[in-house]
């Protein structure tokens, strides 16, 4: 059994207007690293077996602190990065509703069949982060293991392991907290989930 700890990189400077950070690596802040050093100091008694992480610098930050704590190297996989926004990367959903009020009312009635205009196909994107979670659990098929990587991609991994449609993922899992854990047990293919956005002070 492979336990998968899922965590959402720290808090970026486009946090406070929450502005939609896709692939644009975008900087912590000091609270972002603060979060980062609060999960690494779980991170020392957590047992971790390994540390993977998005080759995004806010999730790589966030993975190498844990890492270090937990006497283990940072892996990174690209299959682990946030989505491609495209034209919404950088704006907030009001300056989408200005700039493209159609595309964005769409997304926003179902986000899996309308993503941003020019962004990535979520279905596409599950699956590649999907596919490096199986991989992930035949590398370490005994062990708990640290994934860090983004909200949006972790929330759709998430509809495809339980099986429920993708579109759902904004209403069933409205947010992921930086540096909260989701942590899921896989054996024999099968998925359960243990926890979901929990503060990290409150898991062992």
């Amino acid at each position: 059994m492979t336990q998968l700890v899922l965590v959402r990189h720290g808090e970026t400077v486009w946090h406070a207007e929450n502005r939609y950070a896709g692939i644009s690596d975008v900087e912590l802040t000091p609270l972002g690293h603060a979060q980062a050093a609060r999960l690494a100091e779980w991170a020392a008694t957590a047992g971790l077996a390994a540390v993977w992480a998005s080759t995004l610098s806010r999730a790589s930050i966030t993975a190498a602190a844990a890492a270090g704590r937990a006497g283990v190297e940072v892996r990174v996989d690209d299959r682990l990065r946030e989505l491609d926004f495209g034209r919404g990367e950088g704006l907030t959903s009001a300056e989408m509703r200005d700039r493209f009020p159609e595309a964005r009312a769409a997304f926003e009635a179902d986000p899996a069949a309308n993503p941003l205009p020019e962004g990535e196909d979520p279905h596409r994107a599950a699956a590649r982060f999907v596919a490096a979670l199986d991989d992930i659990c035949a590398a370490h098929p005994d062990g708990r293991v640290l994934v860090v990587a983004h909200s949006t991609a972790i929330r759709l991994a998430l509809c495809r392991l339980i099986g429920v449609p993708l579109g759902s993922y904004r209403r069933l899992f409205p947010g992921l907290d930086n540096c909260a854990v989701t942590e899921l047990r896989v054996r024999d293919g099968q998925v359960a989930m243990m926890q979901f956005n929990s503060p990290i002070g409150a898991v062992r």
